[in-house]
């Protein structure tokens, strides 16, 4: 049994899975791999959350054992998964066990990859679960201090071997985003998207806009017979609508407003932004508003995508 057990590493046998880690090609490249590990509370799913963010490809509590595998399909992805980041904690329970033997097979497909370790200290843990009111998932009927001693002692040995450790006991939300983009967004400022959707007050306010533009101040296309069969994607319409007094205005101000809001949520770590801009019927006047404001937005080099909601509703 030993021999055979052997062998199978040595041919490049996942022991644990039975799995073949292959690179899908001599020239197909292993995807970089992050192992997020921690304390339950300390800001693992925070961490997660920031590497996606940054493009990473984030599978959440999954079996150690299955890493290896996880690196495998990234391979053979032809590059489409470049970076892999993966978060194991004291959830897997006994597949928790398979950690060890599944980073001793990625050293020896010399995979590139690094552990972050979140760190708190009890009295910072013991708040956390409390303000939430969930249990610790290791305190079983005893305390929720019980459960952070078991983790802590259960997770001693990988907190030794990582090579990143966070402690998060002082830190709030968005400080741990900065130092997660600090160690992994390289010299890239993170990256902002935005998504400028024009919509009808008439059918509701957008429930995920972040901000609301109103350009009802603005005379109606509508009322136009010549421009009321039309949209706003129009060039007349278009023009009519910025021909109007106050619209250019309007246009230039909160473009330049909308550049300080931006900048401002780099600096928080926010990535994604819906800009929802109205109009009565969401067909003439924000539909024009949205695609000029979109076009601002993509000169300053952001990643800007145009919905238009209600456009068609008539």
């Amino acid at each position: 049994m030993t021999d055979q057990h052997e062998e199978d590493r040595d041919a490049g046998v996942d022991v644990s899975t039975g799995t073949t880690i292959e690179a899908g090609g001599a020239d197909a490249p292993i995807p970089e791999l992050v192992i997020i590990s921690g304390m339950s509370g300390a800001g693992r799913s925070t961490a997660a959350k920031c590497l996606e963010d940054l493009g990473w490809f984030v599978v959440d509590n999954l079996p150690p054992a299955l890493i290896p595998t996880m690196v495998e399909l990234g391979a053979r992805s032809q590059g489409n998964v470049a970076r892999i980041a993966v978060v194991v904690d004291v959830r897997g329970r006994r597949f928790f066990d398979n950690l060890r033997e599944s980073l001793a097979d990625l050293d020896a497909k010399e995979v590139t990859r690094r552990i972050v370790f979140l760190e708190s200290s009890d009295d910072a843990l013991v708040r956390r679960f409390e303000s939430v009111r969930r249990p610790h998932p290791l305190q079983g009927d005893g305390r929720i201090v019980d459960g952070i001693a078991a983790e802590r002692d259960l997770l001693r040995e990988l907190r030794g071997d990582a090579d990143l450790v966070i402690d998060t006991s002082s830190l709030n939300v968005h400080e741990l985003r900065a130092k997660m983009d600090a160690q992994f967004a390289g010299d890239e400022e993170p990256e902002l998207r935005a998504t400028v959707m024009s919509f009808g007050y008439k059918y509701g306010l957008p429930v995920d806009a972040d901000l609301v533009v109103d350009c009802r101040f603005l005379p109606n296309p509508h009322w136009v017979p010549e421009l009321r069969p039309y949209t706003g994607l129009n060039e007349e319409v278009s023009g009519y609508v910025f021909g109007q007094p106050g619209a250019k205005e309007f246009l230039d101000q909160y473009s330049e407003l909308l550049q300080l809001i931006a900048a401002g949520y780099r600096r928080e770590g926010k990535r994604y932004v819906t800009i929802a801009v109205g109009c009565t019927g969401g067909k003439h006047r924000s539909v024009a508003m949205s695609e000029k404001l979109a076009a601002r937005l993509a000169s300053e080099g952001i990643e800007t995508v145009v919905v238009h909601r209600d456009m068609g509703r008539e």
